[in-house]
């Protein structure tokens, strides 16, 4: 063993490397892994890739001395920095405010929710159910690293903790808040009928209601867990990152739950992958059906 970390040693010295070297590419490589999670689960994806070709093919350009094709496509780059800020801001945004609510050692490690949290699931499950059932709305948004004071500044601060029953009442149809969305904070509600930021993409589903646009806007916001019932179909939908899923039975709706607010409980290796539920699993009942609202 000792030889290994003489040889190690020496390796390092041949190439001249320092501590600060390691750290340097350490916190390159924490960044960038960060922001490759934040692309691969929004439209970022789908840009990153024609981002790429267009490299590709400037290289390409180059190389084989193109030099019309090369013009218009350094043109192309130069002026497309300003438009990625313009087209990903809210992405951006989110960005630094993860950024600036994350601590060192959240970067290399996750946070255990609190145990409040597990019985806040069950309880909205348990809700969802009936809500369900009765063909009553409901929107409820899970907050996570993304502070929400100035969502819950739109509503009535509240104290308590998630009840199936208290969520049945506050959506009841004749209740004075049922309009609006009901904040949840380390398993427990503070804030009820909230106004929500509306999602701006023009290419939505035309059959999505206020509650799934307003519930696909909060989570384009932010890094909110946004859960939606339709009024008009009784359809459970769950909305994070700008992505909605659909048509979801109470008992995918807890597992994604799970999934997204207990990542040290997720036992299949694939820790808070939001993604991986979206795939139809043989024998799974009611899966339901993805939207990207981004």
């Amino acid at each position: 063993m000792t030889d290994i970390f003489q040889r190690v040693y020496h390796y390092i010295l041949t190439f001249n490397i320092s501590i600060f070297d390691i750290v340097d590419v350490t916190i390159i490589s924490v960044i960038i892994y960060r922001v490759l999670m934040m692309v691969r689960r929004s439209r970022a994806a789908q840009v990153a890739k024609a981002i790429l070709l267009l490299l590709a093919a400037l290289v390409v350009s180059s190389v084989l001395q193109l030099r019309v094709i090369n013009f218009f496509l350094s043109h192309m780059v130069a002026m497309g920095m300003l438009a990625l800020i313009v087209v990903f801001q809210p992405e951006i945004r989110r960005f630094l405010e993860q950024l600036g609510s994350t601590t060192l050692g959240d970067m290399f490690s996750r946070e255990e929710a609190p145990p409040e949290v597990e019985e806040a699931i069950s309880q909205t499950v348990q809700a969802y159910a009936s809500l369900s059932r009765d063909k009553v709305g409901a929107l409820m948004v899970f907050e996570r690293k993304v502070p929400l004071d100035d969502i819950i500044k739109t509503g009535t601060a509240l104290d308590s903790t998630v009840a199936a029953e208290l969520l049945k009442n506050l959506f009841w149809n004749k209740a004075p808040l049922h309009d609006g969305a009901v904040i949840v904070r380390n398993g427990h509600i503070v804030g009820a009928g909230c106004v929500l930021p509306l999602s701006g993409n023009t290419n939505l589903s035309r059959d999505l209601g206020m509650r799934h646009r307003a519930g696909i806007g909060m989570s384009e916001n932010s890094d909110a867990v946004v859960a939606i019932v339709s009024e008009e179909t009784g359809s459970i939908s769950v909305a994070v990152n700008g992505m909605l899923k659909r048509h979801l039975a109470p008992e995918t709706l807890e597992r994604l739950l799970r999934n997204e607010l207990l990542p040290k409980e997720d036992t299949s290796g694939s820790s808070n992958k939001f993604s991986a539920l979206f795939k139809s699993k043989k024998g799974d009942k009611n899966d339901g059906e993805e939207v990207h609202g981004k």
